[in-house]
């Protein structure tokens, strides 16, 4: 009736076109209908693009498990505090410059800053230096060292990236364990809606007298079992979505559902590398084979920083300073030839003593041809300006054996350095080696399952027809049922477990995970 009715539409639409051809309307019409049919397609895509509330693709999965994961933070942490050291390490070569003010009061019998005598008064006394000071040679310490900081950045960079590895890694891997949930809660509904529909089919014959009792208690023993297994398979795929959300950094509580990836057949053909082929690639690609490596040759640096210890050392250092004392006179004489000043000075020979304590007697002295000028603060900071600059050199003859030791503990870290890289390489070796032969394992599992399916499922269809004319009783009937359900099962496991094996390899030759 449908197929009719469409037909019959069709033809219409078609007389319709033709009557319009000789109509001035026909450009218009046809245009609406090619901008609809447009209209149509763009809402259509958008409506593919667009995606559910609370779904998420793999890519966004890795995309908030990497902005949200704590070690991810820790190990960026670690790179931006090893950019710094680096980053002073160099500043280290330049000049440092400092400048110092004190300011001083003392009072009772005190040492006059400005004309270096005792004096029995209070003083207010100020001081002022600006020093700089740089080194110019240190058995190369300070060029080992920026190097040696360097090597660690890189080495903490590689680190943060086998941290982002490992956690895209199992970020797809739970992923796809959401999606084989997903199919075995579908074939698990499958074997339900089958079971359902027997059991209504034989529960009518049975009401008919056609077959006993017992065959129906048989198949809803049967429903009860598919409807159990159809349970777990639903808690298992909630499971694996908290495993998911956690690697995520998401509340358990929170509801989400994931874009399902078309993950075809494997064809079971055999890996495009060998084991040495995807360990080569490993070694030279993997961020944690790269990070070890520099490690050892910051040890190394170590060495050459150690030995540096033992040579001479120069180093220049230069400085200005100027002082200020309230003990000083608030004036002073200047020759200038107009006239005679009479200037009141301690006298240098004469001392009056007084409960033990010596006092220098005033003198009144004239001086020709000059005159008294005020001498202030600022006076007194610019007349007693003094600069310096001294190169000094240190070198070392004997210290306790501290460079000897340090070298020695240094060359035993660069040996600790290279067994953990050994120890990082032989662990890839391992995982590569692992992965490959599971990978192997799991195509022969799925290909032993695929081949139990097709056996299973001929049996079925038997046993059914068998079971529809009355030639097998419900317990033969379970019996191919279950098994079949089972493989099937199984399959899809074997299935996903085979295209886990696979990617883990794609990881190790640097391969999109999202290719499937």
């Amino acid at each position: 009736m449908d197929g009719c009715f469409l037909l019959h539409l069709v033809i219409l639409i078609i007389k319709l076109i033709q009557a319009m051809t000789k109509s001035l309307r026909k450009s218009v019409f046809i245009a609406l209908i090619v901008a609809g049919f447009a209209s149509f397609q763009n809402v259509w895509a958008q409506a593919k693009v667009q995606q559910a509330p609370n779904t998420y693709s793999l890519e966004d999965c890795i995309r908030i498990a990497l902005e949200t994961n704590p070690q991810v933070k820790i190990s960026e942490l670690q790179v931006k505090t090893n950019e710094n050291v680096f980053q002073q390490s160099k500043w280290q070569r330049w000049p440092s410059l400092n400048f110092n003010a004190g300011q001083g009061f003392s009072s009772g019998r005190n040492i006059d800053p400005f004309t270096n005598t005792y004096v029995q008064q209070s003083v207010n006394s100020s001081n002022y230096q600006l020093g700089a000071s740089m080194v110019v040679f240190n058995g190369f310490q300070l060029q080992n060292s920026i190097k040696r900081n360097d090597t660690n950045l890189k080495a903490s960079q590689k680190d943060l990236d086998a941290a982002r590895n490992d956690l895209m890694l199992n970020v797809a891997l739970s992923y796809l364990q959401v999606i084989t949930n997903e199919e075995l809660i579908e074939v698990a509904q499958r074997q339900v809606d089958a079971s359902e529909l027997q059991v209504e089919r034989t529960g009518k014959l049975v009401a008919a007298g056609t077959l006993a009792e017992s065959n129906l208690l048989d198949l809803k023993a049967q429903l009860a079992n598919d409807e159990l297994s159809l349970v777990n398979a639903q808690n298992n795929r909630e499971t694996a979505k908290l495993s998911l959300k956690q690697l995520m950094n998401m509340p358990g509580g929170e509801q989400i559902e994931v874009v399902k990836i078309p993950v075809k057949d494997p064809t079971l053909q055999p890996y495009d590398a060998s084991i040495q082929e995807v360990y080569d690639v490993a070694l030279g690609n993997l961020p944690q084979m790269k990070a070890a490596e520099l490690r050892v040759q910051a040890a190394r640096q170590n060495i050459d920083i150690a030995k540096g210890a033992g040579m001479p050392s120069l180093s220049l250092s230069g400085g200005m300073g100027t002082a200020f004392s309230s003990a000083a006179p608030n004036q002073r004489f200047i020759a200038d030839g107009t006239g005679s000043t009479t200037i009141e000075v301690p006298s240098a020979t004469s001392f009056v003593s007084y409960q033990g304590i010596s006092v220098p007697v005033i003198q009144r002295v004239t001086t020709p041809n000059g005159r008294l000028q005020d001498f202030g603060y600022f006076n007194q900071l610019d007349g007693n300006r003094n600069s310096s600059v001294s190169l000094s050199l240190r070198i070392p003859i004997f210290n306790q054996f501290q460079v000897k030791y340090n070298v020695s503990n240094a060359k035993i870290q660069e040996m600790n350095a290279k067994y953990q890289s050994q120890q990082v390489q032989l662990s890839i070796r391992q995982n590569v080696e692992q992965a490959y032969i599971d990978m192997n394992n799991s195509a022969k599992r799925y290909s032993a399952t695929a081949n139990q399916v097709q056996a299973l499922s001929e049996t079925f269809r038997v046993a059914q027809v068998r079971f529809d004319v009355g030639a097998i009783n419900s317990v033969e009937y379970n019996i191919a049922k279950a098994n079949l359900d089972r493989a099937n099962s199984n399959l899809i496991q074997t299935k996903y477990d085979y295209v886990f094996r696979t990617k883990i390899l794609d990881f190790y030759m640097s391969r999109p995970l999202s290719d499937f």
